[in-house]
């Protein structure tokens, strides 16, 4: 049975490459930005102090900024603050280090009762500020360069070798590994030989206060959306993973709807920031098609009111909250079926799963999904929504951070000479020292 004393009283979360408080939709921000914050608060709430080190990426940035009562943001200096994209910042890895075992040798030994790291290039520093600090690693992965690269998107790129080899060195160091789902538990075990016994499954959740079914022809009021159409929204980083030009090509085979797309260029879409608004002219709907910028949390509570569907047409998605939040709202989502989308979407009941991602596929589950009425689904995409949430996510990491420490502790112990008598005693030989 775990201890209370195997509970953290301080957790050191390491998110490198993106900042908690940066607006999720747009550059590297997304659904990790909101699992750290959101989680972190909810640990706070419990009395669990949580400090986050990620990477100053302005010279604005304060070096420390306190979110909320038990919650710190560190900034940690590593490198130029802009020009560095995720795949430029292995390079700066030991810079990052140094700055975390800077912070940390500021306190007493002992500061912190255990690392979580999220993503492989946080799990890198994780691995080496374990050792220095003799305390626990876990690591949440969030999503894995061969998953990745076995779903892309035309016009994507791979994930680059050194990603894989460091998610490997990872999942070999870590002495728990987080998954999302059951799906992406099976994945750690098959690709990475991961040790089923060290993985602890963890459902990500949603905010069910902020996120609740609301006014729907107030929300289009509020965002300019016609209130006789037919809207799709698309939420999310404008990129070829999340595959937002499927949605586009499925609008123009259903001439009576319109997309809502919120959300800013990332990553492989950075090479074309203007190519989704492209597209939608050339394919004849660019009068359908209304794009708003990335959405702060209320105003995305309004995305979603808005909407009759949200569409998550993803190749690859280890969960995907926006699914959740859209069904938090009583909006049904089309999703495809893959990754942890079959979690998040209940297929038939809170929306419909697409297999593949062929335009007339989606065309088609859209078109059924609308005659239908999403109103039938709202109910019941708001009762499958219910089943996340962050206090439940949090349940699930407590447990998983008290078996950690639980069993670090039996290993430190094991390692130990025994002492017999105040002295020193040689297991193998039974000798005094």
């Amino acid at each position: 049975m775990r201890l209370a004393t195997d509970l953290p009283k301080r957790v050191a979360v390491l998110s490198v490459h993106t900042s908690p408080l940066a607006q999720p939709g747009t550059g590297d921000a997304g659904g990790m930005n909101v699992y750290v914050l959101q989680s972190a608060l909810q640990m706070a709430r419990r009395g669990v102090e949580v400090e986050i080190f990620t990477r100053a990426t302005t010279s604005a940035d304060q070096p420390v900024v306190r979110v909320a009562p038990g919650v710190l943001v560190r900034n940690v200096v590593a490198g130029p603050f802009e020009g560095l994209d995720k795949y430029d910042l292995p390079t700066q890895l030991c810079a990052f280090t140094a700055g975390v075992l800077r912070a940390e040798a500021t306190h007493e030994p002992g500061y912190y009762d255990i690392v979580h790291s999220h993503y492989w290039l946080s799990g890198q520093v994780g691995w080496l500020a374990r050792d220095r600090w003799a305390v626990p690693l876990v690591h949440t992965a969030h999503t894995l360069a061969a998953v990745k690269n076995a779903a892309l998107a035309d016009g994507d790129s791979p994930e680059p070798p050194l990603r894989a080899v460091g998610e490997q060195q990872v999942v070999d160091e870590a002495d728990r590994l987080i998954a999302n789902t059951e799906h992406e538990a099976q994945q750690l075990v098959s690709l990475h030989n991961a040790d089923p016994s060290r993985i602890d499954v963890v459902h990500p959740g949603v905010d069910l206060e902020t996120f609740t079914p609301g006014d729907r022809r107030a929300a289009r009021a509020a965002l300019g959306v016609p209130l006789d159409e037919h809207v799709v929204a698309f939420v999310g980083r404008i990129q070829p993973l999340k595959a937002p030009d499927v949605l586009l090509r499925a609008a123009a085979k259903t001439p009576d709807v319109r997309v809502l797309v919120a959300g800013g260029p990332s990553g492989s879409g950075l090479a074309t920031p203007d190519g989704l608004v492209r597209l939608a002219d050339e394919l004849g709907i660019a009068d359908r098609v209304t794009f708003l910028p990335p959405q702060s949390r209320d105003q995305l509570v309004n995305v979603y009111r808005a909407a009759d569907l949200v569409a998550v047409p993803s190749y690859s998605e280890s969960f995907g909250l926006v699914a959740v939040e859209a069904q938090a709202c009583g909006t049904p989502v089309v999703a495809a079926a893959v990754g942890g989308l079959p979690v998040a979407v209940r297929d038939g009941f809170s929306g419909t799963l697409v297999d593949g991602h062929d335009p007339d596929d989606w065309a088609t589950a859209i078109t059924a999904l609308l005659e239908r009425g999403p109103q039938t689904m709202s109910k019941q995409a708001v009762e499958h929504a219910a089943t996340f949430s962050w206090s439940h996510t949090v349940d699930a990491l407590l447990a998983s951070y008290g078996r950690a420490i639980g069993e670090y502790r039996t290993r430190q112990q094991l390692r130990q000479p025994a002492r017999r008598n105040g002295r020193r005693f040689s297991m193998r030989r039974g000798v005094r020292a």
